[in-house]
């Protein structure tokens, strides 16, 4: 008996088998639940041959949180294969890697700055409510994030991105506390992801963990980041919401 059994959860934004998102899904299903999942354009077919790799193959929904037709007809694909959803998780973000990341932060053009804005943080919104219809009391929205509350060598907008995700987050909170759906993030240490292998002067940022993290850090295992979103999307966090756990084997709490 798992710890989601009975939950139908929808995962948006899974690429590869190597990403936090696919783990979770492989995760959650090992815990009991019914997982979709979703991506677009090209990425699409990638990611239905890499659902193949989980422990069920999961039905793949095409979803662009950028695009309102997108948004709007979510709950009608979801009703396809479930009839209704008990959480979902955001694990969605993009930031041009050429103007906006490895010490481009003066220099970066709001035309890219905003997409990546939208693409990181407003959308968890989108998704929020465009999934709303389909949740009720109990349901459990869960983001992914990067320590926004420090500036980061070579992260540049992405970190501003990342503290619009988590205000975003808490005013999600906010306002869909009193429906009974929950609102938090996991703030990751740096893995070796997709999104990592676009970010300039990621090696210098992964030799901080292997250093400083009191608990040591694989860059290799997106399993415990995997579990803590479990958790959360499960019955054991009732009461909250609006919260930030780090996954990071201790690091953001060392001073040096």
């Amino acid at each position: 008996m798992g710890i989601l059994d009975g939950k139908r959860i929808l995962v948006a934004g899974v690429t590869m088998d190597s990403s936090i998102g696919f783990a979770t899904a492989k995760v959650a299903q090992e815990q009991g639940a019914t997982v979709l999942i979703s991506n677009f354009g090209r990425a699409l077919g990638i990611t239905r041959r890499i659902a193949k790799r989980l422990p069920t193959e999961p039905p793949v929904l095409e979803l662009d949180v950028t695009d309102p037709d997108h948004l709007a007809r979510l709950p009608e694909l979801v009703r396809e294969h479930v009839d209704g959803l008990d959480g979902v998780v955001h694990s969605i973000a993009y930031g041009n890697p050429e103007t906006l990341l490895g010490g481009k932060f003066l220099g970066g053009p709001w035309e890219d700055v905003a997409q990546a804005v939208q693409v990181s943080a407003y959308s968890l919104k989108s998704l929020a409510t465009a999934a709303q219809p389909l949740m009720g009391p109990g349901g459990s929205v869960v983001g992914l994030t990067f320590d926004a509350t420090v500036a980061w060598p070579a992260y540049d907008w992405m970190g501003v991105a990342k503290a619009a995700l988590e205000s975003t987050s808490r005013y999600l909170a906010r306002d869909l506390g009193p429906e009974g759906i929950r609102v938090n993030l996991v703030s990751a240490g740096p893995l070796k992801t997709l999104a990592a292998k676009a970010i300039p002067g990621f090696e210098e940022l992964d030799s901080m963990w292997a250093e400083r993290s009191p608990l040591g850090w694989d860059n290799t295992d997106q399993a415990p980041t995997a579990k803590a979103v479990c958790a959360l999307l499960s019955d054991f966090f009732p009461a909250t919401t609006g919260e930030i756990v780090h996954v990071d084997g201790g690091f953001h709490a060392m001073g040096a």
